[in-house]
């Protein structure tokens, strides 16, 4: 509940002292004033959170007291309290600033109803002002970046996809973007409501499943109060699945009828909610081959796999990675304070040259590592990190040539002993997230136990 200070005026002491005692049982702090010049003092020295007056008191009136203080403070709402009798007054008063009015007699219930209201408004109105000066000075958000054919097909294909209602597929390796395309894909849809992306494979299933749908009060031990899930969060707006692969058969189920019918019940609930949401999803994982093997419901894929929309990765457009790497220098720039020159062309070779597994995260954590760390004012070849320049490790495949997977394996197993085995810092220098690498460790060793046998 919303407590704030409030300054009351009325020449008649028992309605000062009726509005005192209902407006401190509600958590309020109350100053009261039998005159309306006095109170504008007050009101003007210390603004309160709001100002409640009567229109008619002997002396100044309460409308001459809303026009002094709302003169000084115009943000300061005002309430007038006024008789049957002289609604014009009121109406007069509510042109000139007022926030709302009162008639008396007034209702206990319907005071603390209206200036809880107004409190309230008030909140909202002030983070809402944070919040814009917040925006305004923070830097450009993420966005897709690219001038490869590859890349303009893909934003041809964003495009077609924000105008109809039809679920999206968003395909693609690890750090190519792939909730930046389905950012990207609400934005251009114009739906009003939010964009509310869920990371699936971040969570247990009993959590994951709380935080889409929510739960009622004493659906389980601790539930103590109804809390309302990420998909009623994302109402007229878009809920974004993200690893959707990870998604357990249990759940599947539950997904699959919020995709068919656009409706679903808090966990512990019976009552049917409508969701008015866009669905989006992304895996960097084969969904079909998943759903032929039974890993993944094959009804659910098809529901997903309506539009589909892959991103190449960093690799397949390689002529982007210069344009990319001076953006992420600049941004590098703006978060240190450094002022560094332009990369020079050995170092752009370097990173044009070397396979980037983690796609293009991988890449802005390589330039904003480096800038970070750097004395000078040029990025030199021995400020990368060695793993750029240092020749592959392993066996070679066709005069030095080798299979994706193999390269891939032993990069990561290059930067893991690099990190002396810390997996968290590895997946942040790979730019890919823990359990992604958890996963790609367990198919190491599940390929290595196969060759055993």
């Amino acid at each position: 509940m919303i407590s704030g200070r409030i300054i009351i005026v009325d020449d008649d002491p028992v309605t000062i002292s009726i509005f005192d005692r209902i407006l401190t049982r509600e958590g309020h702090r109350v100053e009261s004033f039998a005159e309306a010049g006095k109170a504008a003092v007050a009101a003007l020295e210390a603004p309160p959170d709001l100002v409640i007056t009567d229109l008619k008191m002997p002396g100044e009136s309460g409308l001459s007291l809303l026009e002094r203080v709302r003169s000084r403070v115009p943000d300061l709402p005002v309430i007038v309290v006024t008789g049957h009798s002289s609604i014009e007054s009121a109406v007069e008063a509510m042109k000139k600033g007022a926030y709302d009015y009162i008639q008396k007699p007034v209702d206990p219930d319907d005071l603390a109803f209206v200036v809880r209201r107004v409190l309230e408004a008030v909140e909202l109105r002030d983070e809402n002002r944070v919040l814009r000066a917040e925006l305004a000075q923070a830097p450009p958000a993420p966005r897709l970046l690219g001038e490869h054919a590859e890349m303009k097909r893909l934003f041809d294909r964003i495009d077609k996809a924000a105008r109809v209602m039809s679920h999206v597929l968003i395909t693609g390796e690890t750090g190519t973007g792939k909730e930046l395309v389905a950012k990207e894909i609400h934005r251009l849809s114009g739906r009003r409501g939010p964009f509310v992306p869920v990371h699936c494979g971040a969570l247990a299933e009993t959590l994951l499943e709380n935080e889409l749908f929510g739960h009622e009060k004493g659906a389980f031990t601790g539930a103590g109060e109804t809390r309302a899930g990420l998909v009623e969060a994302a109402q007229g707006g878009t809920l974004f699945l993200d690893e959707v692969a990870c998604v357990s058969a249990a759940l599947q189920i539950k997904l699959l009828r919020l995709l068919q019918e656009r409706t679903f019940r808090r966990v512990g609930g019976t009552r049917e909610i409508r969701a008015d949401v866009r669905f989006l999803a992304a895996t960097n994982r084969d969904l079909g081959a998943l759903a032929a093997k039974g890993e993944f419901r094959e009804d659910l894929y098809h529901r997903l796999n309506v539009v589909v929309i892959g991103i190449p990765p960093l690799r397949d457009r390689r002529s982007d990675i210069p344009f990319l790497a001076d953006h992420f220098l600049m941004r590098a720039r703006a978060s240190t304070g450094k002022q560094v020159n332009e990369i020079p062309p050995e170092v752009l070779a370097v990173l044009s040259a070397y396979v980037w597994l983690g796609n293009v995260r991988e890449l802005e954590n390589v330039i904003e590592g480096v800038v970070a760390l750097m004395d000078g004012d040029s990025i030199a070849l021995a400020d990368l990190p060695a793993r750029l320049t240092e020749p592959a490790v392993g066996g070679n495949h066709g005069g030095g040539l080798r299979p994706l997977k193999e390269m891939e394996r032993a990069h990561i197993q290059r930067v893991l002993a690099a990190c002396h085995g810390d997996r968290g810092k590895a997946a942040a220098i790979l730019g890919i997230d823990k359990s992604t690498l958890w996963r790609k460790l367990k198919e190491y060793e599940e390929a290595v136990g196969g060759a055993k046998e």
